[in-house]
Formats: structure tokens, sequence, C-alpha cells
């Protein structure tokens, strides 16, 4: 990672079953526990199910377009390395791959405090006080072009407990990697037990009248049906995103080129399966309209917490809520995790800034990145979970998936002698697939402006940043420019 040999390097500590469990607690978390409501809501009945088979499709199609970059270049980073090395190290590459780390900046944080504020939704079942609103407010600024920018906080005392559980989270990773992979192993058990019991409880209390009381005219192709199936996937989506945690990790993989892509694709079998019948176990118990009505008020989003409720009393209720609340923070966990290394990786590159290149000289991880991605998502936690998971899903969609998923068959042609231990199976369909589908999810939704203002604001913004640095340091496009060799 760096060519001075006496810095401190990054441990090949976490095998195959490890990084398959960080991958697993990163992809279910909390997100299947709370955005069942909004599922339903959008698309007005059980129908809404076809969102998750259709993200499943999704997240395979995109997972192996990750196995196989991850394969290739198994070093701590993930995209940032691919984006690069796909577009060219010295040129375009370069101001591409910064320019992810610069919305990382924003999406990272923005995914972990989305797990924070689910896990403070499940504590209100115990607490009802938490969710009462102390302040709340929405910000309003014109952009030229881009048209108005609105932006919401919202203060309450779970707010409070959303910013210390991103604290805490911090404290839990600032230690050694070997002894974090034993600690995600752990967190791995409670994560498979709490579905495990919710999948129980479900077909063993099953009303398939119940699961599949479809309203008149469900599957009707019309244009309400494609907007709600828009919304729908992108929640879809960021329930299961998190399959491509372990590339983020690469320089911490014992046998990497064999374990990312089984890590990966094994993680997300796994867990396709298990959403699919755990939804519809849970539709079997909770009437799909009751569901809908706490939807569109984002409360009252604890719906394992009703659905245990439902069958086994209020005591089994809190059990489940706070089991709820572990896997919560055992996405939390994995999460803060994987990113925290990917800014590292750029600033040993001198692709971004140098500060976040320190390592810890006595655990051997990269601390400077670790606090600053916990700070960030600490201030995110003032932002509501469905504006949470919106900005994030479109962030990503269109800074970083839409521009890997062509990357990689932009790289099979300018490297084809390029060393891949994977390949992707029926190439390049799942590339395209995954392609259209993140095309349909930003543009087949109602009001789907909004998150695209936000997105280009990052954008313009990183372009500023980069080209400043790029001038001062000499780089792509600025190498060989007059004014700049003047300086």
């Amino acid at each position: 990672m760096t060519n001075d040999q006496s810095q401190p390097q990054l441990v090949r500590g976490i095998g195959l079953g490890s990084a398959t469990a960080l991958n697993m607690i990163d992809m279910i978390g909390v997100g299947p526990f709370i955005t069942i409501p909004l599922i339903i809501t959008a698309m007005g009945g059980p129908q809404a199910m076809l969102g998750w088979v259709l993200g499943a499709v999704l997240a395979v199609c995109d997972g192996l377009v990750w196995a196989e970059l991850g394969a290739a270049m198994p070093g701590s980073g993930g995209s940032y390395r691919y984006l690069k090395e796909i577009y060219g190290p010295q040129k375009l590459g370069r101001a591409i791959s910064f320019l992810f780390i610069w919305q990382l900046s924003f999406s990272a944080p923005l995914s972990i405090a989305s797990g924070a504020v689910g896990l403070s939704q499940y504590a209100s079942f115990f607490w009802p006080g938490l969710v009462r609103v102390w302040a709340s407010r929405t910000l309003t600024l014109s952009l030229p072009l881009l048209g108005p920018l609105q932006i919401t906080g919202v203060a309450m005392p779970a707010t409070v407990l959303s910013i210390g559980v991103c604290l805490f989270t911090a404290f839990l990773l600032y230690r050694r990697i070997t002894a974090i992979s034993k600690l995600s192993s752990l967190l791995w058990l409670g994560v498979m037990g709490t579905i495990g019991w919710i999948i129980f409880a479900g077909i063993t209390h099953f009303n398939a009248t119940q699961a599949f009381d479809f309203p008149p005219g469900a599957f009707s192709l019309s244009r309400d049906f494609f907007h709600g199936l828009g919304a729908v996937m992108l929640i879809a989506s960021y329930d299961y995103w998190g399959y491509y945690n372990v590339c983020f990790l690469g320089d911490e993989i014992k046998d990497p080129g064999k374990n990312i892509p089984r890590a990966m694709l094994l993680s997300i079998a796994v867990v396709a399966c298990l959403y699919v019948v755990m939804n519809i176990s849970i539709l079997g118990v909770v009437p799909w309209r009751e569901l809908a009505n706490s939807g569109p008020s984002h409360s009252e989003l604890h719906v394992v917490s009703t659905f245990m409720q439902k069958i086994y009393g209020h005591r089994a209720a809190g059990i489940a809520s706070a089991l709820v609340m572990w896997t919560a923070f055992a996405s939390m966990f994995s999460l803060m995790l994987g990113y925290s290394r990917v800014p590292y990786a750029a600033a040993v590159d001198g692709n971004y800034f140098k500060a976040f290149a320190r390592v810890h000289p006595v655990y051997q991880f990269p601390y400077i990145s670790l606090l600053a991605l916990a700070g960030v998502a600490a201030l995110f936690c003032f932002l509501r979970l469905a504006d949470l998971i919106a900005a994030l899903v479109v962030i990503r969609i269109l800074l970083q998936f839409l521009v890997q998923s062509i990357g990689v068959i932009v790289l099979r042609i300018r490297r084809p002698e390029m060393e891949r231990p994977f390949r992707m199976w029926l190439y390049p369909v799942p590339a395209l697939l995954a392609a259209g589908s993140f095309i349909f999810i930003l543009v087949s939704r109602q009001g789907f402006l909004r998150e695209i203002r936000y997105a280009a604001v990052i954008l313009i913004a990183g372009i500023i940043v980069y080209c400043i640095r790029a001038g001062r340091r000499r780089e792509w496009p600025f190498e060989n420019h007059p004014l700049v060799a003047s300086r």
C-alpha cells in the first residue's frame, strides 16, 4: 500500500466466513425491518413484494460486476481502485476516482445514519417519548438551472440516541482488525437468530388469504404502477446493498481472488431468500392495510414489534425489538468498518486529502478516516429516515454504480490481458441489466428530481475541488497547461 515499508501495514486477517458474515450483517441491517410499510405504501398492496424479487435480480447482476472487479483488483478502496484503473490512472480515471471518494464522504455517512435512525425507531417501542419532536425545519435554497434544493431537519430524543450509537460504533472499531473479525461473527449470530425467529413465527401463523389480498387492478401496467415500482425498487436496493462491502477491505481479506467473489455471491443468495420469505411471512400476520397506514407518516415503523405482539404478546414484541436493534447496530458496525478504508486508500494513493492516509501506530487501522466518517454520520442523524434512504440511493447510483456497471465492459475492452480470477457469468448481460435497472429507479419515481439535485450539487462541488487540487499539483488535465507550469 505504500513505498515506505516502515509505515504500519494493514493485516490480512479476514477469511471467507468472516467476510461473508460482514457482508450479510451489512445487507440485512435495519432496512428490511423498517421499510416494509414504506414499500407497501408505494404500491398500495402486497404486490409490492415484486420489488423485493426484482431487487434480488438487480443485486445479483450488480454483484457480478463487483465480483469480477474485486477479484481482479483486490485492494482496499473498492470502487476507488476500479474506477481509476478503468478510466486511466493518470487521466480521466484520476478525476472519476476522486469524485467517487468525494461522493462517498456524503453517501457513506448517509448510509450509517439511516441505520442509527432506524435503530432509534425500534427503541421508541420501549420509550415512545423518543419520537416526540422538539423542532423541525425545512431549508430551501434556489439554485441556478437546478431549481429548489430542500433539506428537512428534525430534532428529537431519538436523534440524540442515534448520534450516540454512531459514536459508540466508532469506539468499538477503534482497534486491531483481527479482534473486529471475531466480533463480526458474534454480531452475525444475532442477525441470523432474529431473522430465523421472524420466519418461524410467520410460517407457523401464516394466513395465505391475508398475505395475498391484492387490491383491484394491483398488476395493471399503468403509470401509477411503474411509479410505485420505481419507488419500491429504490427502497429494495437500499435494503439489499452491502453485498459489496467486502471489496472495500481487499487488503485485509485472505486469498482475495477467491474469497471476495465467493463471499459476495453467497451473501446475496442467502439474504435474497431470507428477505422474500420473511416479508411474505409478515404479510400473512399483519394486514397490509395496517402497514400502509403507518407508511406516509413514517411513524410506528417498528413493524416486527407489531408482528410479534400479534402472535406472542407484548413481552415477545419487546424481545424482537431488542434483536432488531442489535441487527441495526451490527449493520452500522460493518458499514463504518468497510467505508473507513476507502478514503484511506485514496489518500495513500495521493488522490485525496493526506490526513486520511494516517494509520494508527499500534492498532494498524486508518483512524482519521474512521473518526471523520463517524462525525459526519452523526450530523446526518438529524434527517428523516425516508429522506436519508432516497438521497443515499440516488447519489450512489448516479456517481458510482452506473459508471462502474458500464466501466466493467470498458475495462474488458481496454485491458483484455488483465488477470481475472473471476469472470462475470453471461458477460455482458448482467452489467447491462444492472445499468438499465439503475436508470429505471432514477427516473421512474414521482418527484425524482429532488434527490438528483442533491447529487448534482455534490458532483459540481467535487469537480471544483478536484480542479483546484489538480491545478496546484499539476495533475490531469492541467499537467501540461502553460498557466499551471508558470506558477
